[in-house]
C-alpha cells in the first residue's frame, strides 16, 4: 500500500470504530444529559459526535467536492457523495433522527474507494514489473576500472561492459565475451538467447552468465527499451471507441440524473398538493439523495480504461506491444489477416535443401560448389558454403568469373567448374535437368559434363501451420499470403501451411496495391491486418487496419510503422495477440452491460420508494467493485504451448 493508501485505511478504521462506539451508546444516556448540563444538550452532544465521525470519513470528499464546484466541474462523483451524504445528515438533523445511514454511505463509498485504489495500482505495478528494463546505470571503463554513468550520458561507440545480472542499457554490438542472455522482459520467452562476440544485444534484455563487452551502436534515447517503454507508456492516449464512448456517455448521463434527482424532489410534492394531499417534502428529498448517490457512474469510468489498460499490459507480458487502446479493440474485430511471406511466415534464412540427380558424391560436388562461390557474397553464395562446413581454401580456386544474373565459372584443382541457374548452363551449351522443386535451383557442370544441381529453399518457420490453424479456429475466415517469390515457391509454401490465396512476384508497391484491393473489396464492417517484418513492409503496414510487425526486436521501422509489434519470430503470438483482444473487448463490454444495467434498475426501485441509501451505497460501490475485478482479468494471458 502506498502512504495515502494506507492513510484512507487508518480513518476509515477510525470512523468504523468510532461509529460502532456511538450506535452502542442507548438514548436513555444522550436525555439524562439534558437534566445535568441543559435541556436539549444530550441531542446536541449526540449531534456533535456523529458529525465528527462524518467529518473524519468524508473530509476529503467534502474539499474535492469544493474544490470541483470552485473549477466549475460539479458533476463527478465527489460532489454526488457531498450532497447526497450531507442531505442524508441534514434530513437526520430536522427530524432528530439516525445518523448512521450518513456515515455509513460515505464509510462504504471509502471503502470501495480504497479497493479500487488498491486494485488499479496492484495492476499497474505487475506491469511495471513485467516491463522493468529501463536501465539504471552504464558501466564505462575508466583507468582500469568500471565507472558507473548515466545511460544518457553514453555516447554512440562507446565500449561498455556488461556484468551477469545486469540489464543491457544501450543497443549495440558484443566486442568481447560470450553470454546468454535473458529477453522474457522483451519478447515473453523464457528461453535465454546464447550471444557472442559480432552480434548484436538490444537494450531491456538481461545478461545471466558471462561478461559483455558492448559497443554501443544508438544513443540510450532510441535504444529499443527506450522505445518499448515509450510505446507501453503512452498506449493510453490512444482512445478506443469503447472508451471515447464511455467518455461521452458521463458528459451526458451525470447532468440527467441531477435533473432527474431535482424533479424527483419537486414533482411529486408539486402534483399531491395539487391533489389536495400532504406533500412529504422529507420524503421525496430522501428519495432525490439516494437517486444521486445509485446514479454516480464510477463503475464505468473507472473500469473501462482499466480493462484496456489491463489488456495491453497483459499483451506486453507476452511480448506483444500494442500502441492503444483503439488498436487492440480493432484488433479484436480482425477476419481477415495477410501474410508477408519472407521473414514472416518462413525463417528468411536460406538453406540447402537437397542436392539432385548428381554424378558424383554428393559431399563432393557441394565441395566443388563452395569453392566455385567462395568469393561471392551472395546469400545463395554463403548458404552453399554453410552447406558445405569447411571454410574454403581460396588457394585451390583460379580463373573466378562472375556472370551478372547467370552464376559464376571458376577453376577448382585445375578443373572447370559452373554454378547458375539454366540460362549459364545454356550460354555453355551444356544440357541440364530441371528440378521439380520449389526454391533456388543452382545447375553444376564440372569439367564440361553437368554434375547435377543443388537445391536452395527459405525454410518454413515450426510454428507457421500451427498460427494458420489457430487463425481459422478463432474465427478469421481469411487468410492470404503475399511475397516476392516467383509462383511455384509460394504456392508450395502456401500448400505447406494450409492457405488458400496466394499472390507472388510482387514487388513492395505491388503489395501495397494488393491491400488496397482486399480492402476494398471486403464486406463493410470487415477489418483486415497485415503481417510483416516491419523493415521493407512499412508502406503496407500503414495501410492496413491493423499492421503488425513480427519478429522487430531493434527494428526502428516496425516500431514506427506497425500498430502492434510482435517482439519475436513466433507468428502464433499473432493468435494470441487476437485473443487477448478479444478478452479484453468482452470484458469492457461486460462492465458495461453490467454497470448500466444495475445502475438503471436502482434508480427505478429508488424512484419508487422500493430501495433505500442502504440499497444505494452497495449498489454504488458494489457495482464498481465487482466492475474492477473484472476489469483486472485482462491483465492475465495464456502462455503459448
Amino acid at each position: 500500500m502506498t502512504k495515502k493508501q494506507k492513510k484512507v485505511l487508518l480513518r476509515i478504521l477510525i470512523s468504523a470504530g468510532l461509529l460502532v462506539i456511538l450506535q452502542c451508546i442507548p438514548a436513555d444516556l444522550w436525555n439524562r444529559l439534558d437534566g445535568i448540563l441543559f435541556p436539549g444538550a444530550g441531542r446536541a452532544l449526540r449531534l456533535l459526535c456523529y458529525l465528527a465521525d462524518y467529518l473524519v470519513i468524508g473530509g476529503d470528499i467534502l474539499k474535492k467536492a469544493l474544490k470541483g464546484i470552485r473549477n466549475k466541474q460539479l458533476l463527478d462523483e465527489n460532489f454526488l457523495m457531498a450532497i447526497a451524504t450531507v442531505g442524508a445528515m441534514a434530513l437526520a438533523i430536522y427530524e432528530n433522527g439516525d445518523y448512521l445511514e450518513a456515515i455509513a454511505v460515505m464509510l462504504f463509498y471509502q471503502i470501495g474507494e480504497l479497493f479500487q485504489s488498491v486494485a488499479v495500482g496492484r495492476s499497474r505495478r505487475s506491469i511495471s514489473a513485467l516491463m522493468d528494463i529501463r536501465p539504471d546505470y552504464a558501466n564505462v571503463e575508466e583507468d582500469g576500472g568500471l565507472v558507473r554513468v548515466d545511460p544518457d550520458e553514453v555516447a554512440v561507440g562507446t565500449v561498455i561492459v556488461v556484468q551477469p545480472g545486469e540489464k543491457v542499457p544501450i543497443d549495440g554490438v558484443v566486442t568481447e565475451g560470450t553470454s546468454s542472455l535473458n529477453t522474457a522482459a522483451l519478447t515473453g520467452e523464457s528461453l535465454p538467447r546464447d550471444v557472442k562476440p559480432g552480434e548484436e544485444v538490444i537494450s531491456g534484455c538481461v545478461n545471466m552468465t558471462g561478461v559483455l563487452k558492448v559497443r554501443t551502436t544508438r544513443e540510450f534515447g532510441e535504444s529499443t527499451a527506450s522505445k518499448i517503454l515509450d510505446l507501453v507508456e503512452n498506449a493510453s492516449s490512444r482512445k478506443s471507441r469503447s472508451e471515447n464512448f464511455i467518455s461521452k456517455f458521463a458528459r451526458v448521463y451525470t447532468p440527467a440524473v441531477c435533473a432527474a434527482a431535482l424533479a424527483l424532489f419537486l414533482v411529486p410534492p408539486v402534483v399531491r398538493l395539487v391533489m389536495g394531499l400532504a406533500p412529504e417534502f422529507g420524503n421525496w428529498l430522501y428519495r432525490a439523495l439516494t437517486f444521486l448517490v445509485v446514479s454516480c457512474p464510477c463503475a464505468l469510468v473507472i473500469s473501462i480504461p482499466l480493462s484496456f489498460f489491463a489488456g495491453i499490459g497483459g499483451a506486453s507480458r507476452a511480448g506483444i506491444l500494442v500502441k492503444g487502446s483503439n488498436y487492440l479493440e480493432t484488433l479484436s474485430k480482425v477476419d481477415t489477416v495477410v501474410f508477408d511471406k519472407t521473414g514472416t511466415l518462413t525463417q528468411g534464412v536460406f538453406q540447402v535443401s537437397g542436392i539432385h540427380h548428381a554424378s558424383m558424391e554428393e559431399g563432393k560436388l557441394l565441395e566443388y560448389a563452395a569453392l566455385a562461390e567462395s568469393a561471392s557474397s551472395h546469400p545463395i553464395s554463403r548458404s552453399i558454403r554453410q552447406a558445405h562446413g569447411a571454410e574454403p581454401d581460396r588457394s585451390r580456386v583460379t580463373d573466378i568469373e562472375e556472370k551478372s544474373g547467370h552464376g559464376v565459372t571458376a577453376k577448382v584443382d585445375g578443373v572447370p567448374v559452373a554454378a547458375g541457374n539454366g540460362k549459364l548452363m545454356a550460354a555453355l551449351g551444356i544440357p541440364y535437368r530441371e528440378c521439380g522443386s520449389a526454391g533456388t535451383v543452382v545447375h553444376m557442370a564440372v569439367d564440361g559434363d553437368y554434375a547435377g544441381h543443388i537445391l536452395i529453399s527459405d525454410q518454413v518457420k515450426p510454428q507457421s501451420a500451427q498460427a494458420v490453424t489457430g487463425l481459422r479456429k478463432c474465427g478469421v475466415d481469411r487468410v492470404v499470403m503475399l511475397t516476392g517469390d516467383e509462383e511455384k515457391a509460394a504456392a508450395q509454401t502456401a500448400k505447406e501451411l494450409g492457405i488458400r490465396e496466394v499472390y507472388a512476384s510482387l514487388l513492395p508497391g505491388d503489395k501495397v496495391e494488393k491491400v488496397e484491393q482486399l480492402l476494398t473489396g471486403e464486406k463493410k464492417g470487415r477489418k483486415l491486418a497485415f503481417v510483416g517484418d516491419g523493415i521493407n513492409d512499412a508502406p503496407v503496414l500503414s495501410r492496413a487496419d491493423v499492421g503488425i510487425a513480427m519478429g522487430a526486436m531493434g527494428s526502428d521501422a516496425a516500431i514506427e510503422a506497425a500498430d502492434v509489434v510482435l517482439m519475436d519470430d513466433d507468428p502464433r503470438k499473432l493468435v494470441q495477440a487476437i485473443a487477448i483482444a478479444r478478452k479484453t473487448l468482452g470484458i469492457v463490454y461486460e462492465n458495461i452491460v453490467f454497470a448500466i444495467g444495475i445502475k438503471l434498475l436502482c434508480l427505478l426501485l429508488v424512484a419508487v420508494g422500493a430501495a433505500g441509501m442502504w440499497l444505494a451505497v452497495f449498489a454504488d460501490v458494489g457495482v464498481m467493485v465487482l466492475a474492477v475485478l473484472n476489469a483486472i482479468r485482462a491483465l492475465f494471458v495464456k502462455k503459448l504451448q
